[in-house]
């Protein structure tokens, strides 16, 4: 089998392009003219392929997809216009009011909120637990309970769970493992080696290419049995494995309007191809990064799972053995002193994302996870004293220098 790269460049298109472009076109075409009145009928019906409008299908989206597809060698994959759409997109799809989740507290902060704040009032209940416990995964599981979920590396806590393991319970148990990996991304992490069900993820981070568009991806293995999902019973009886992904295209991502524009599936696309190379790059900056933090005196504190003295170096290196991606927290004495810190940066950009090319730096305590309590903001491990690094694909020289130059200011 091809290497990563080879098949994220060389994917073949589904139908043929009348010019033969080497890069899929972009179609910023709203509809798609039938032949006859039969044959539209027959569309709607889902009885032909066919695209309808771009709302629910578009050539240059699902050409998309079908790359994403191919690097993962999974059933099937839906491009949204967001992480966040995904997240939901999926959520509304595999439960309903009466149901949960299990999770945990230690969530990128948005992602809470959606749990929170959006569909909790609705009637969906997120039950956390620490995912560093399996006896205690175990025991949340209930007849209502619908999926695990869990980031592969949280964000911005950085805990590393032993996704293999948890995700043997939830077979046991008949219900979904859903892990969101926008911080390790396909060719970093083999989703479904270590049983995951369906993976979810920003393609708006390391696959776009550098912060060019907004992005996410559901992305199905094909490994799970839609039969024992109460929401998609009705689904698993007539579509078997797709039932997740017909109940998207036909329900809820169609209702939801969360579609990817064409114009941000081009970008991803190119992205996807030089995916791998900016990741080991990234992952080699992180890792020198940390090494060196690790080295300073007067850094109280650093977390990264690819360093040896992390609790979760093991599992990290078993779970991502390209690299432990290109996110690190460390700790300085006060929030004033990350405040001062983080003015004196000359390269390192003050900015909200993650694997672009450029690093970026920020608070998350005043940021991210300004609208929650401080008593709540212990409970997600987010303190007034970390800083957040995503380490970008600059010359590794140049951006010790600049953490150098931002620690002379620290007393």
């Amino acid at each position: 089998m091809a290497g990563f790269t080879t098949r994220a460049i060389h994917n073949k298109y589904l139908k043929d392009d009348a010019h033969r472009s080497l890069h899929f076109p972009i179609y910023n075409s709203v509809a798609y003219e039938f032949e006859t009145a039969e044959e539209i009928e027959k569309a709607f019906l889902g009885e032909i392929p066919s695209h309808l409008y771009s709302r629910i299908t578009n050539p240059t989206v699902e050409n998309f997809e079908q790359k994403i597809k191919n690097v993962t060698d999974s059933l099937a994959v839906v491009a949204l216009s967001s992480g966040m759409a995904a997240i939901s997109n999926l959520i509304l799809s595999i439960a309903g009011s009466g149901d949960n989740i299990i999770t945990t507290k230690f969530l990128f902060g948005n992602t809470y909120s959606l749990f929170e704040k959006t569909l909790k009032p609705w009637g969906l209940e997120a039950q956390y637990t620490d995912m560093t416990d399996l006896k205690k995964i175990e025991a949340s599981i209930n007849k209502n309970t619908r999926a695990i979920f869990l980031e592969t590396i949280t964000n911005p806590q950085l805990e590393v769970a032993d996704i293999k393991a948890i995700s043997k319970i939830a077979k046991e148990k008949g219900i979904l493992t859903i892990a969101d990996t926008t911080i390790t991304p396909p060719y970093l992490f083999r989703s479904r080696d270590f049983g995951v069900d369906i993976e979810i993820l920003s393609s708006t981070k390391y696959i776009s290419g550098g912060a060019t568009s907004v992005g996410g991806l559901i992305i199905d293995n094909g490994t799970f049995d839609w039969e024992k999902n109460e929401n998609l019973k009705g689904e698993a009886k007539k579509y078997g494995p797709f039932s997740l992904i017909k109940k998207l295209k036909r329900e809820s991502y169609r209702n939801l309007g969360a579609c990817l524009s064409p114009n941000s599936a081009y970008l991803q696309s190119l992205g996807l191809e030089t995916l791998a190379i900016r990741a080991d790059r990234s992952c080699a900056n992180a890792l020198s990064i940390a090494r060196y933090l690790e080295s300073n005196k007067k850094i109280k504190d650093v977390n990264y799972p690819g360093l040896e003295s992390s609790s979760s170096y093991a599992v990290a290196k078993a779970q991502f053995p390209k690299g432990a991606g290109g996110l690190l927290t460390f700790d300085l004495g006060s929030k004033e002193a990350c405040f001062n810190f983080i003015n004196r940066l000359r390269i390192i950009r003050r900015a909200t994302n993650l694997n672009d090319n450029k690093s970026l730096i920020l608070h998350p305590a005043s940021t991210i996870f300004c609208e929650y309590a401080p008593q709540l903001r212990e409970e997600m491990g987010v303190r007034e004293t970390m800083i957040r690094l995503a380490v970008g694909i600059e010359d590794i020289e140049d951006l010790i220098n600049d953490i150098e130059y931002g620690l002379e200011g620290i007393q």
